[in-house]
């Protein structure tokens, strides 16, 4: 049987099964995806369109144009980021996975930092600080 990763928002009114892994993980720092995750930085990993099923919740899913050629979908009800993909190009049959949003552990093989210029100010990547509590 074929590896399957399962996922869901916040409020879980959203639920997601990916039947294969995510590939090209990518840590983007550009300030749409800043804004769209109100974090340094938002972790995605690719999965071809048709490799993902809505379980739950489809009616709870909003699409904006972020851009001309970009989609970002979110939950209506807690306004988790979810998915984004691209409208148009090379990779208009892939869509983008918000990592955070997976349910079953995943580890990816390779990733990467994107747009590294655009790096929030106040975020220096250094080695993990362990905070009680």
């Amino acid at each position: 049987m074929k590896e399957a990763y399962q996922g869901s928002c916040l409020c879980a009114a959203v639920s997601y099964l990916l039947l294969t892994p995510p590939k090209a993980v990518s840590h983007c720092h550009c300030s749409q995806c800043r804004k769209s995750h109100g974090a340094a930085f938002a972790s995605y990993g690719s999965v071809p369109r048709n490799s993902l099923r809505i379980l739950r919740g489809a009616s709870n899913i909003k699409a904006y144009a972020s851009s001309p050629t970009v989609m970002r979908e979110f939950c209506t009800e807690c306004g988790s980021s979810l998915f984004w993909s691209r409208s148009q190009g090379e990779f208009a049959d892939w869509v983008s996975i918000a990592l955070g949003t997976l349910d079953t552990p995943f580890l990816p093989r390779k990733q990467k930092h994107l747009h590294l210029e655009c790096a929030a100010p106040w975020h220096a990547p250094s080695a993990p600080t362990l905070t009680p509590g």
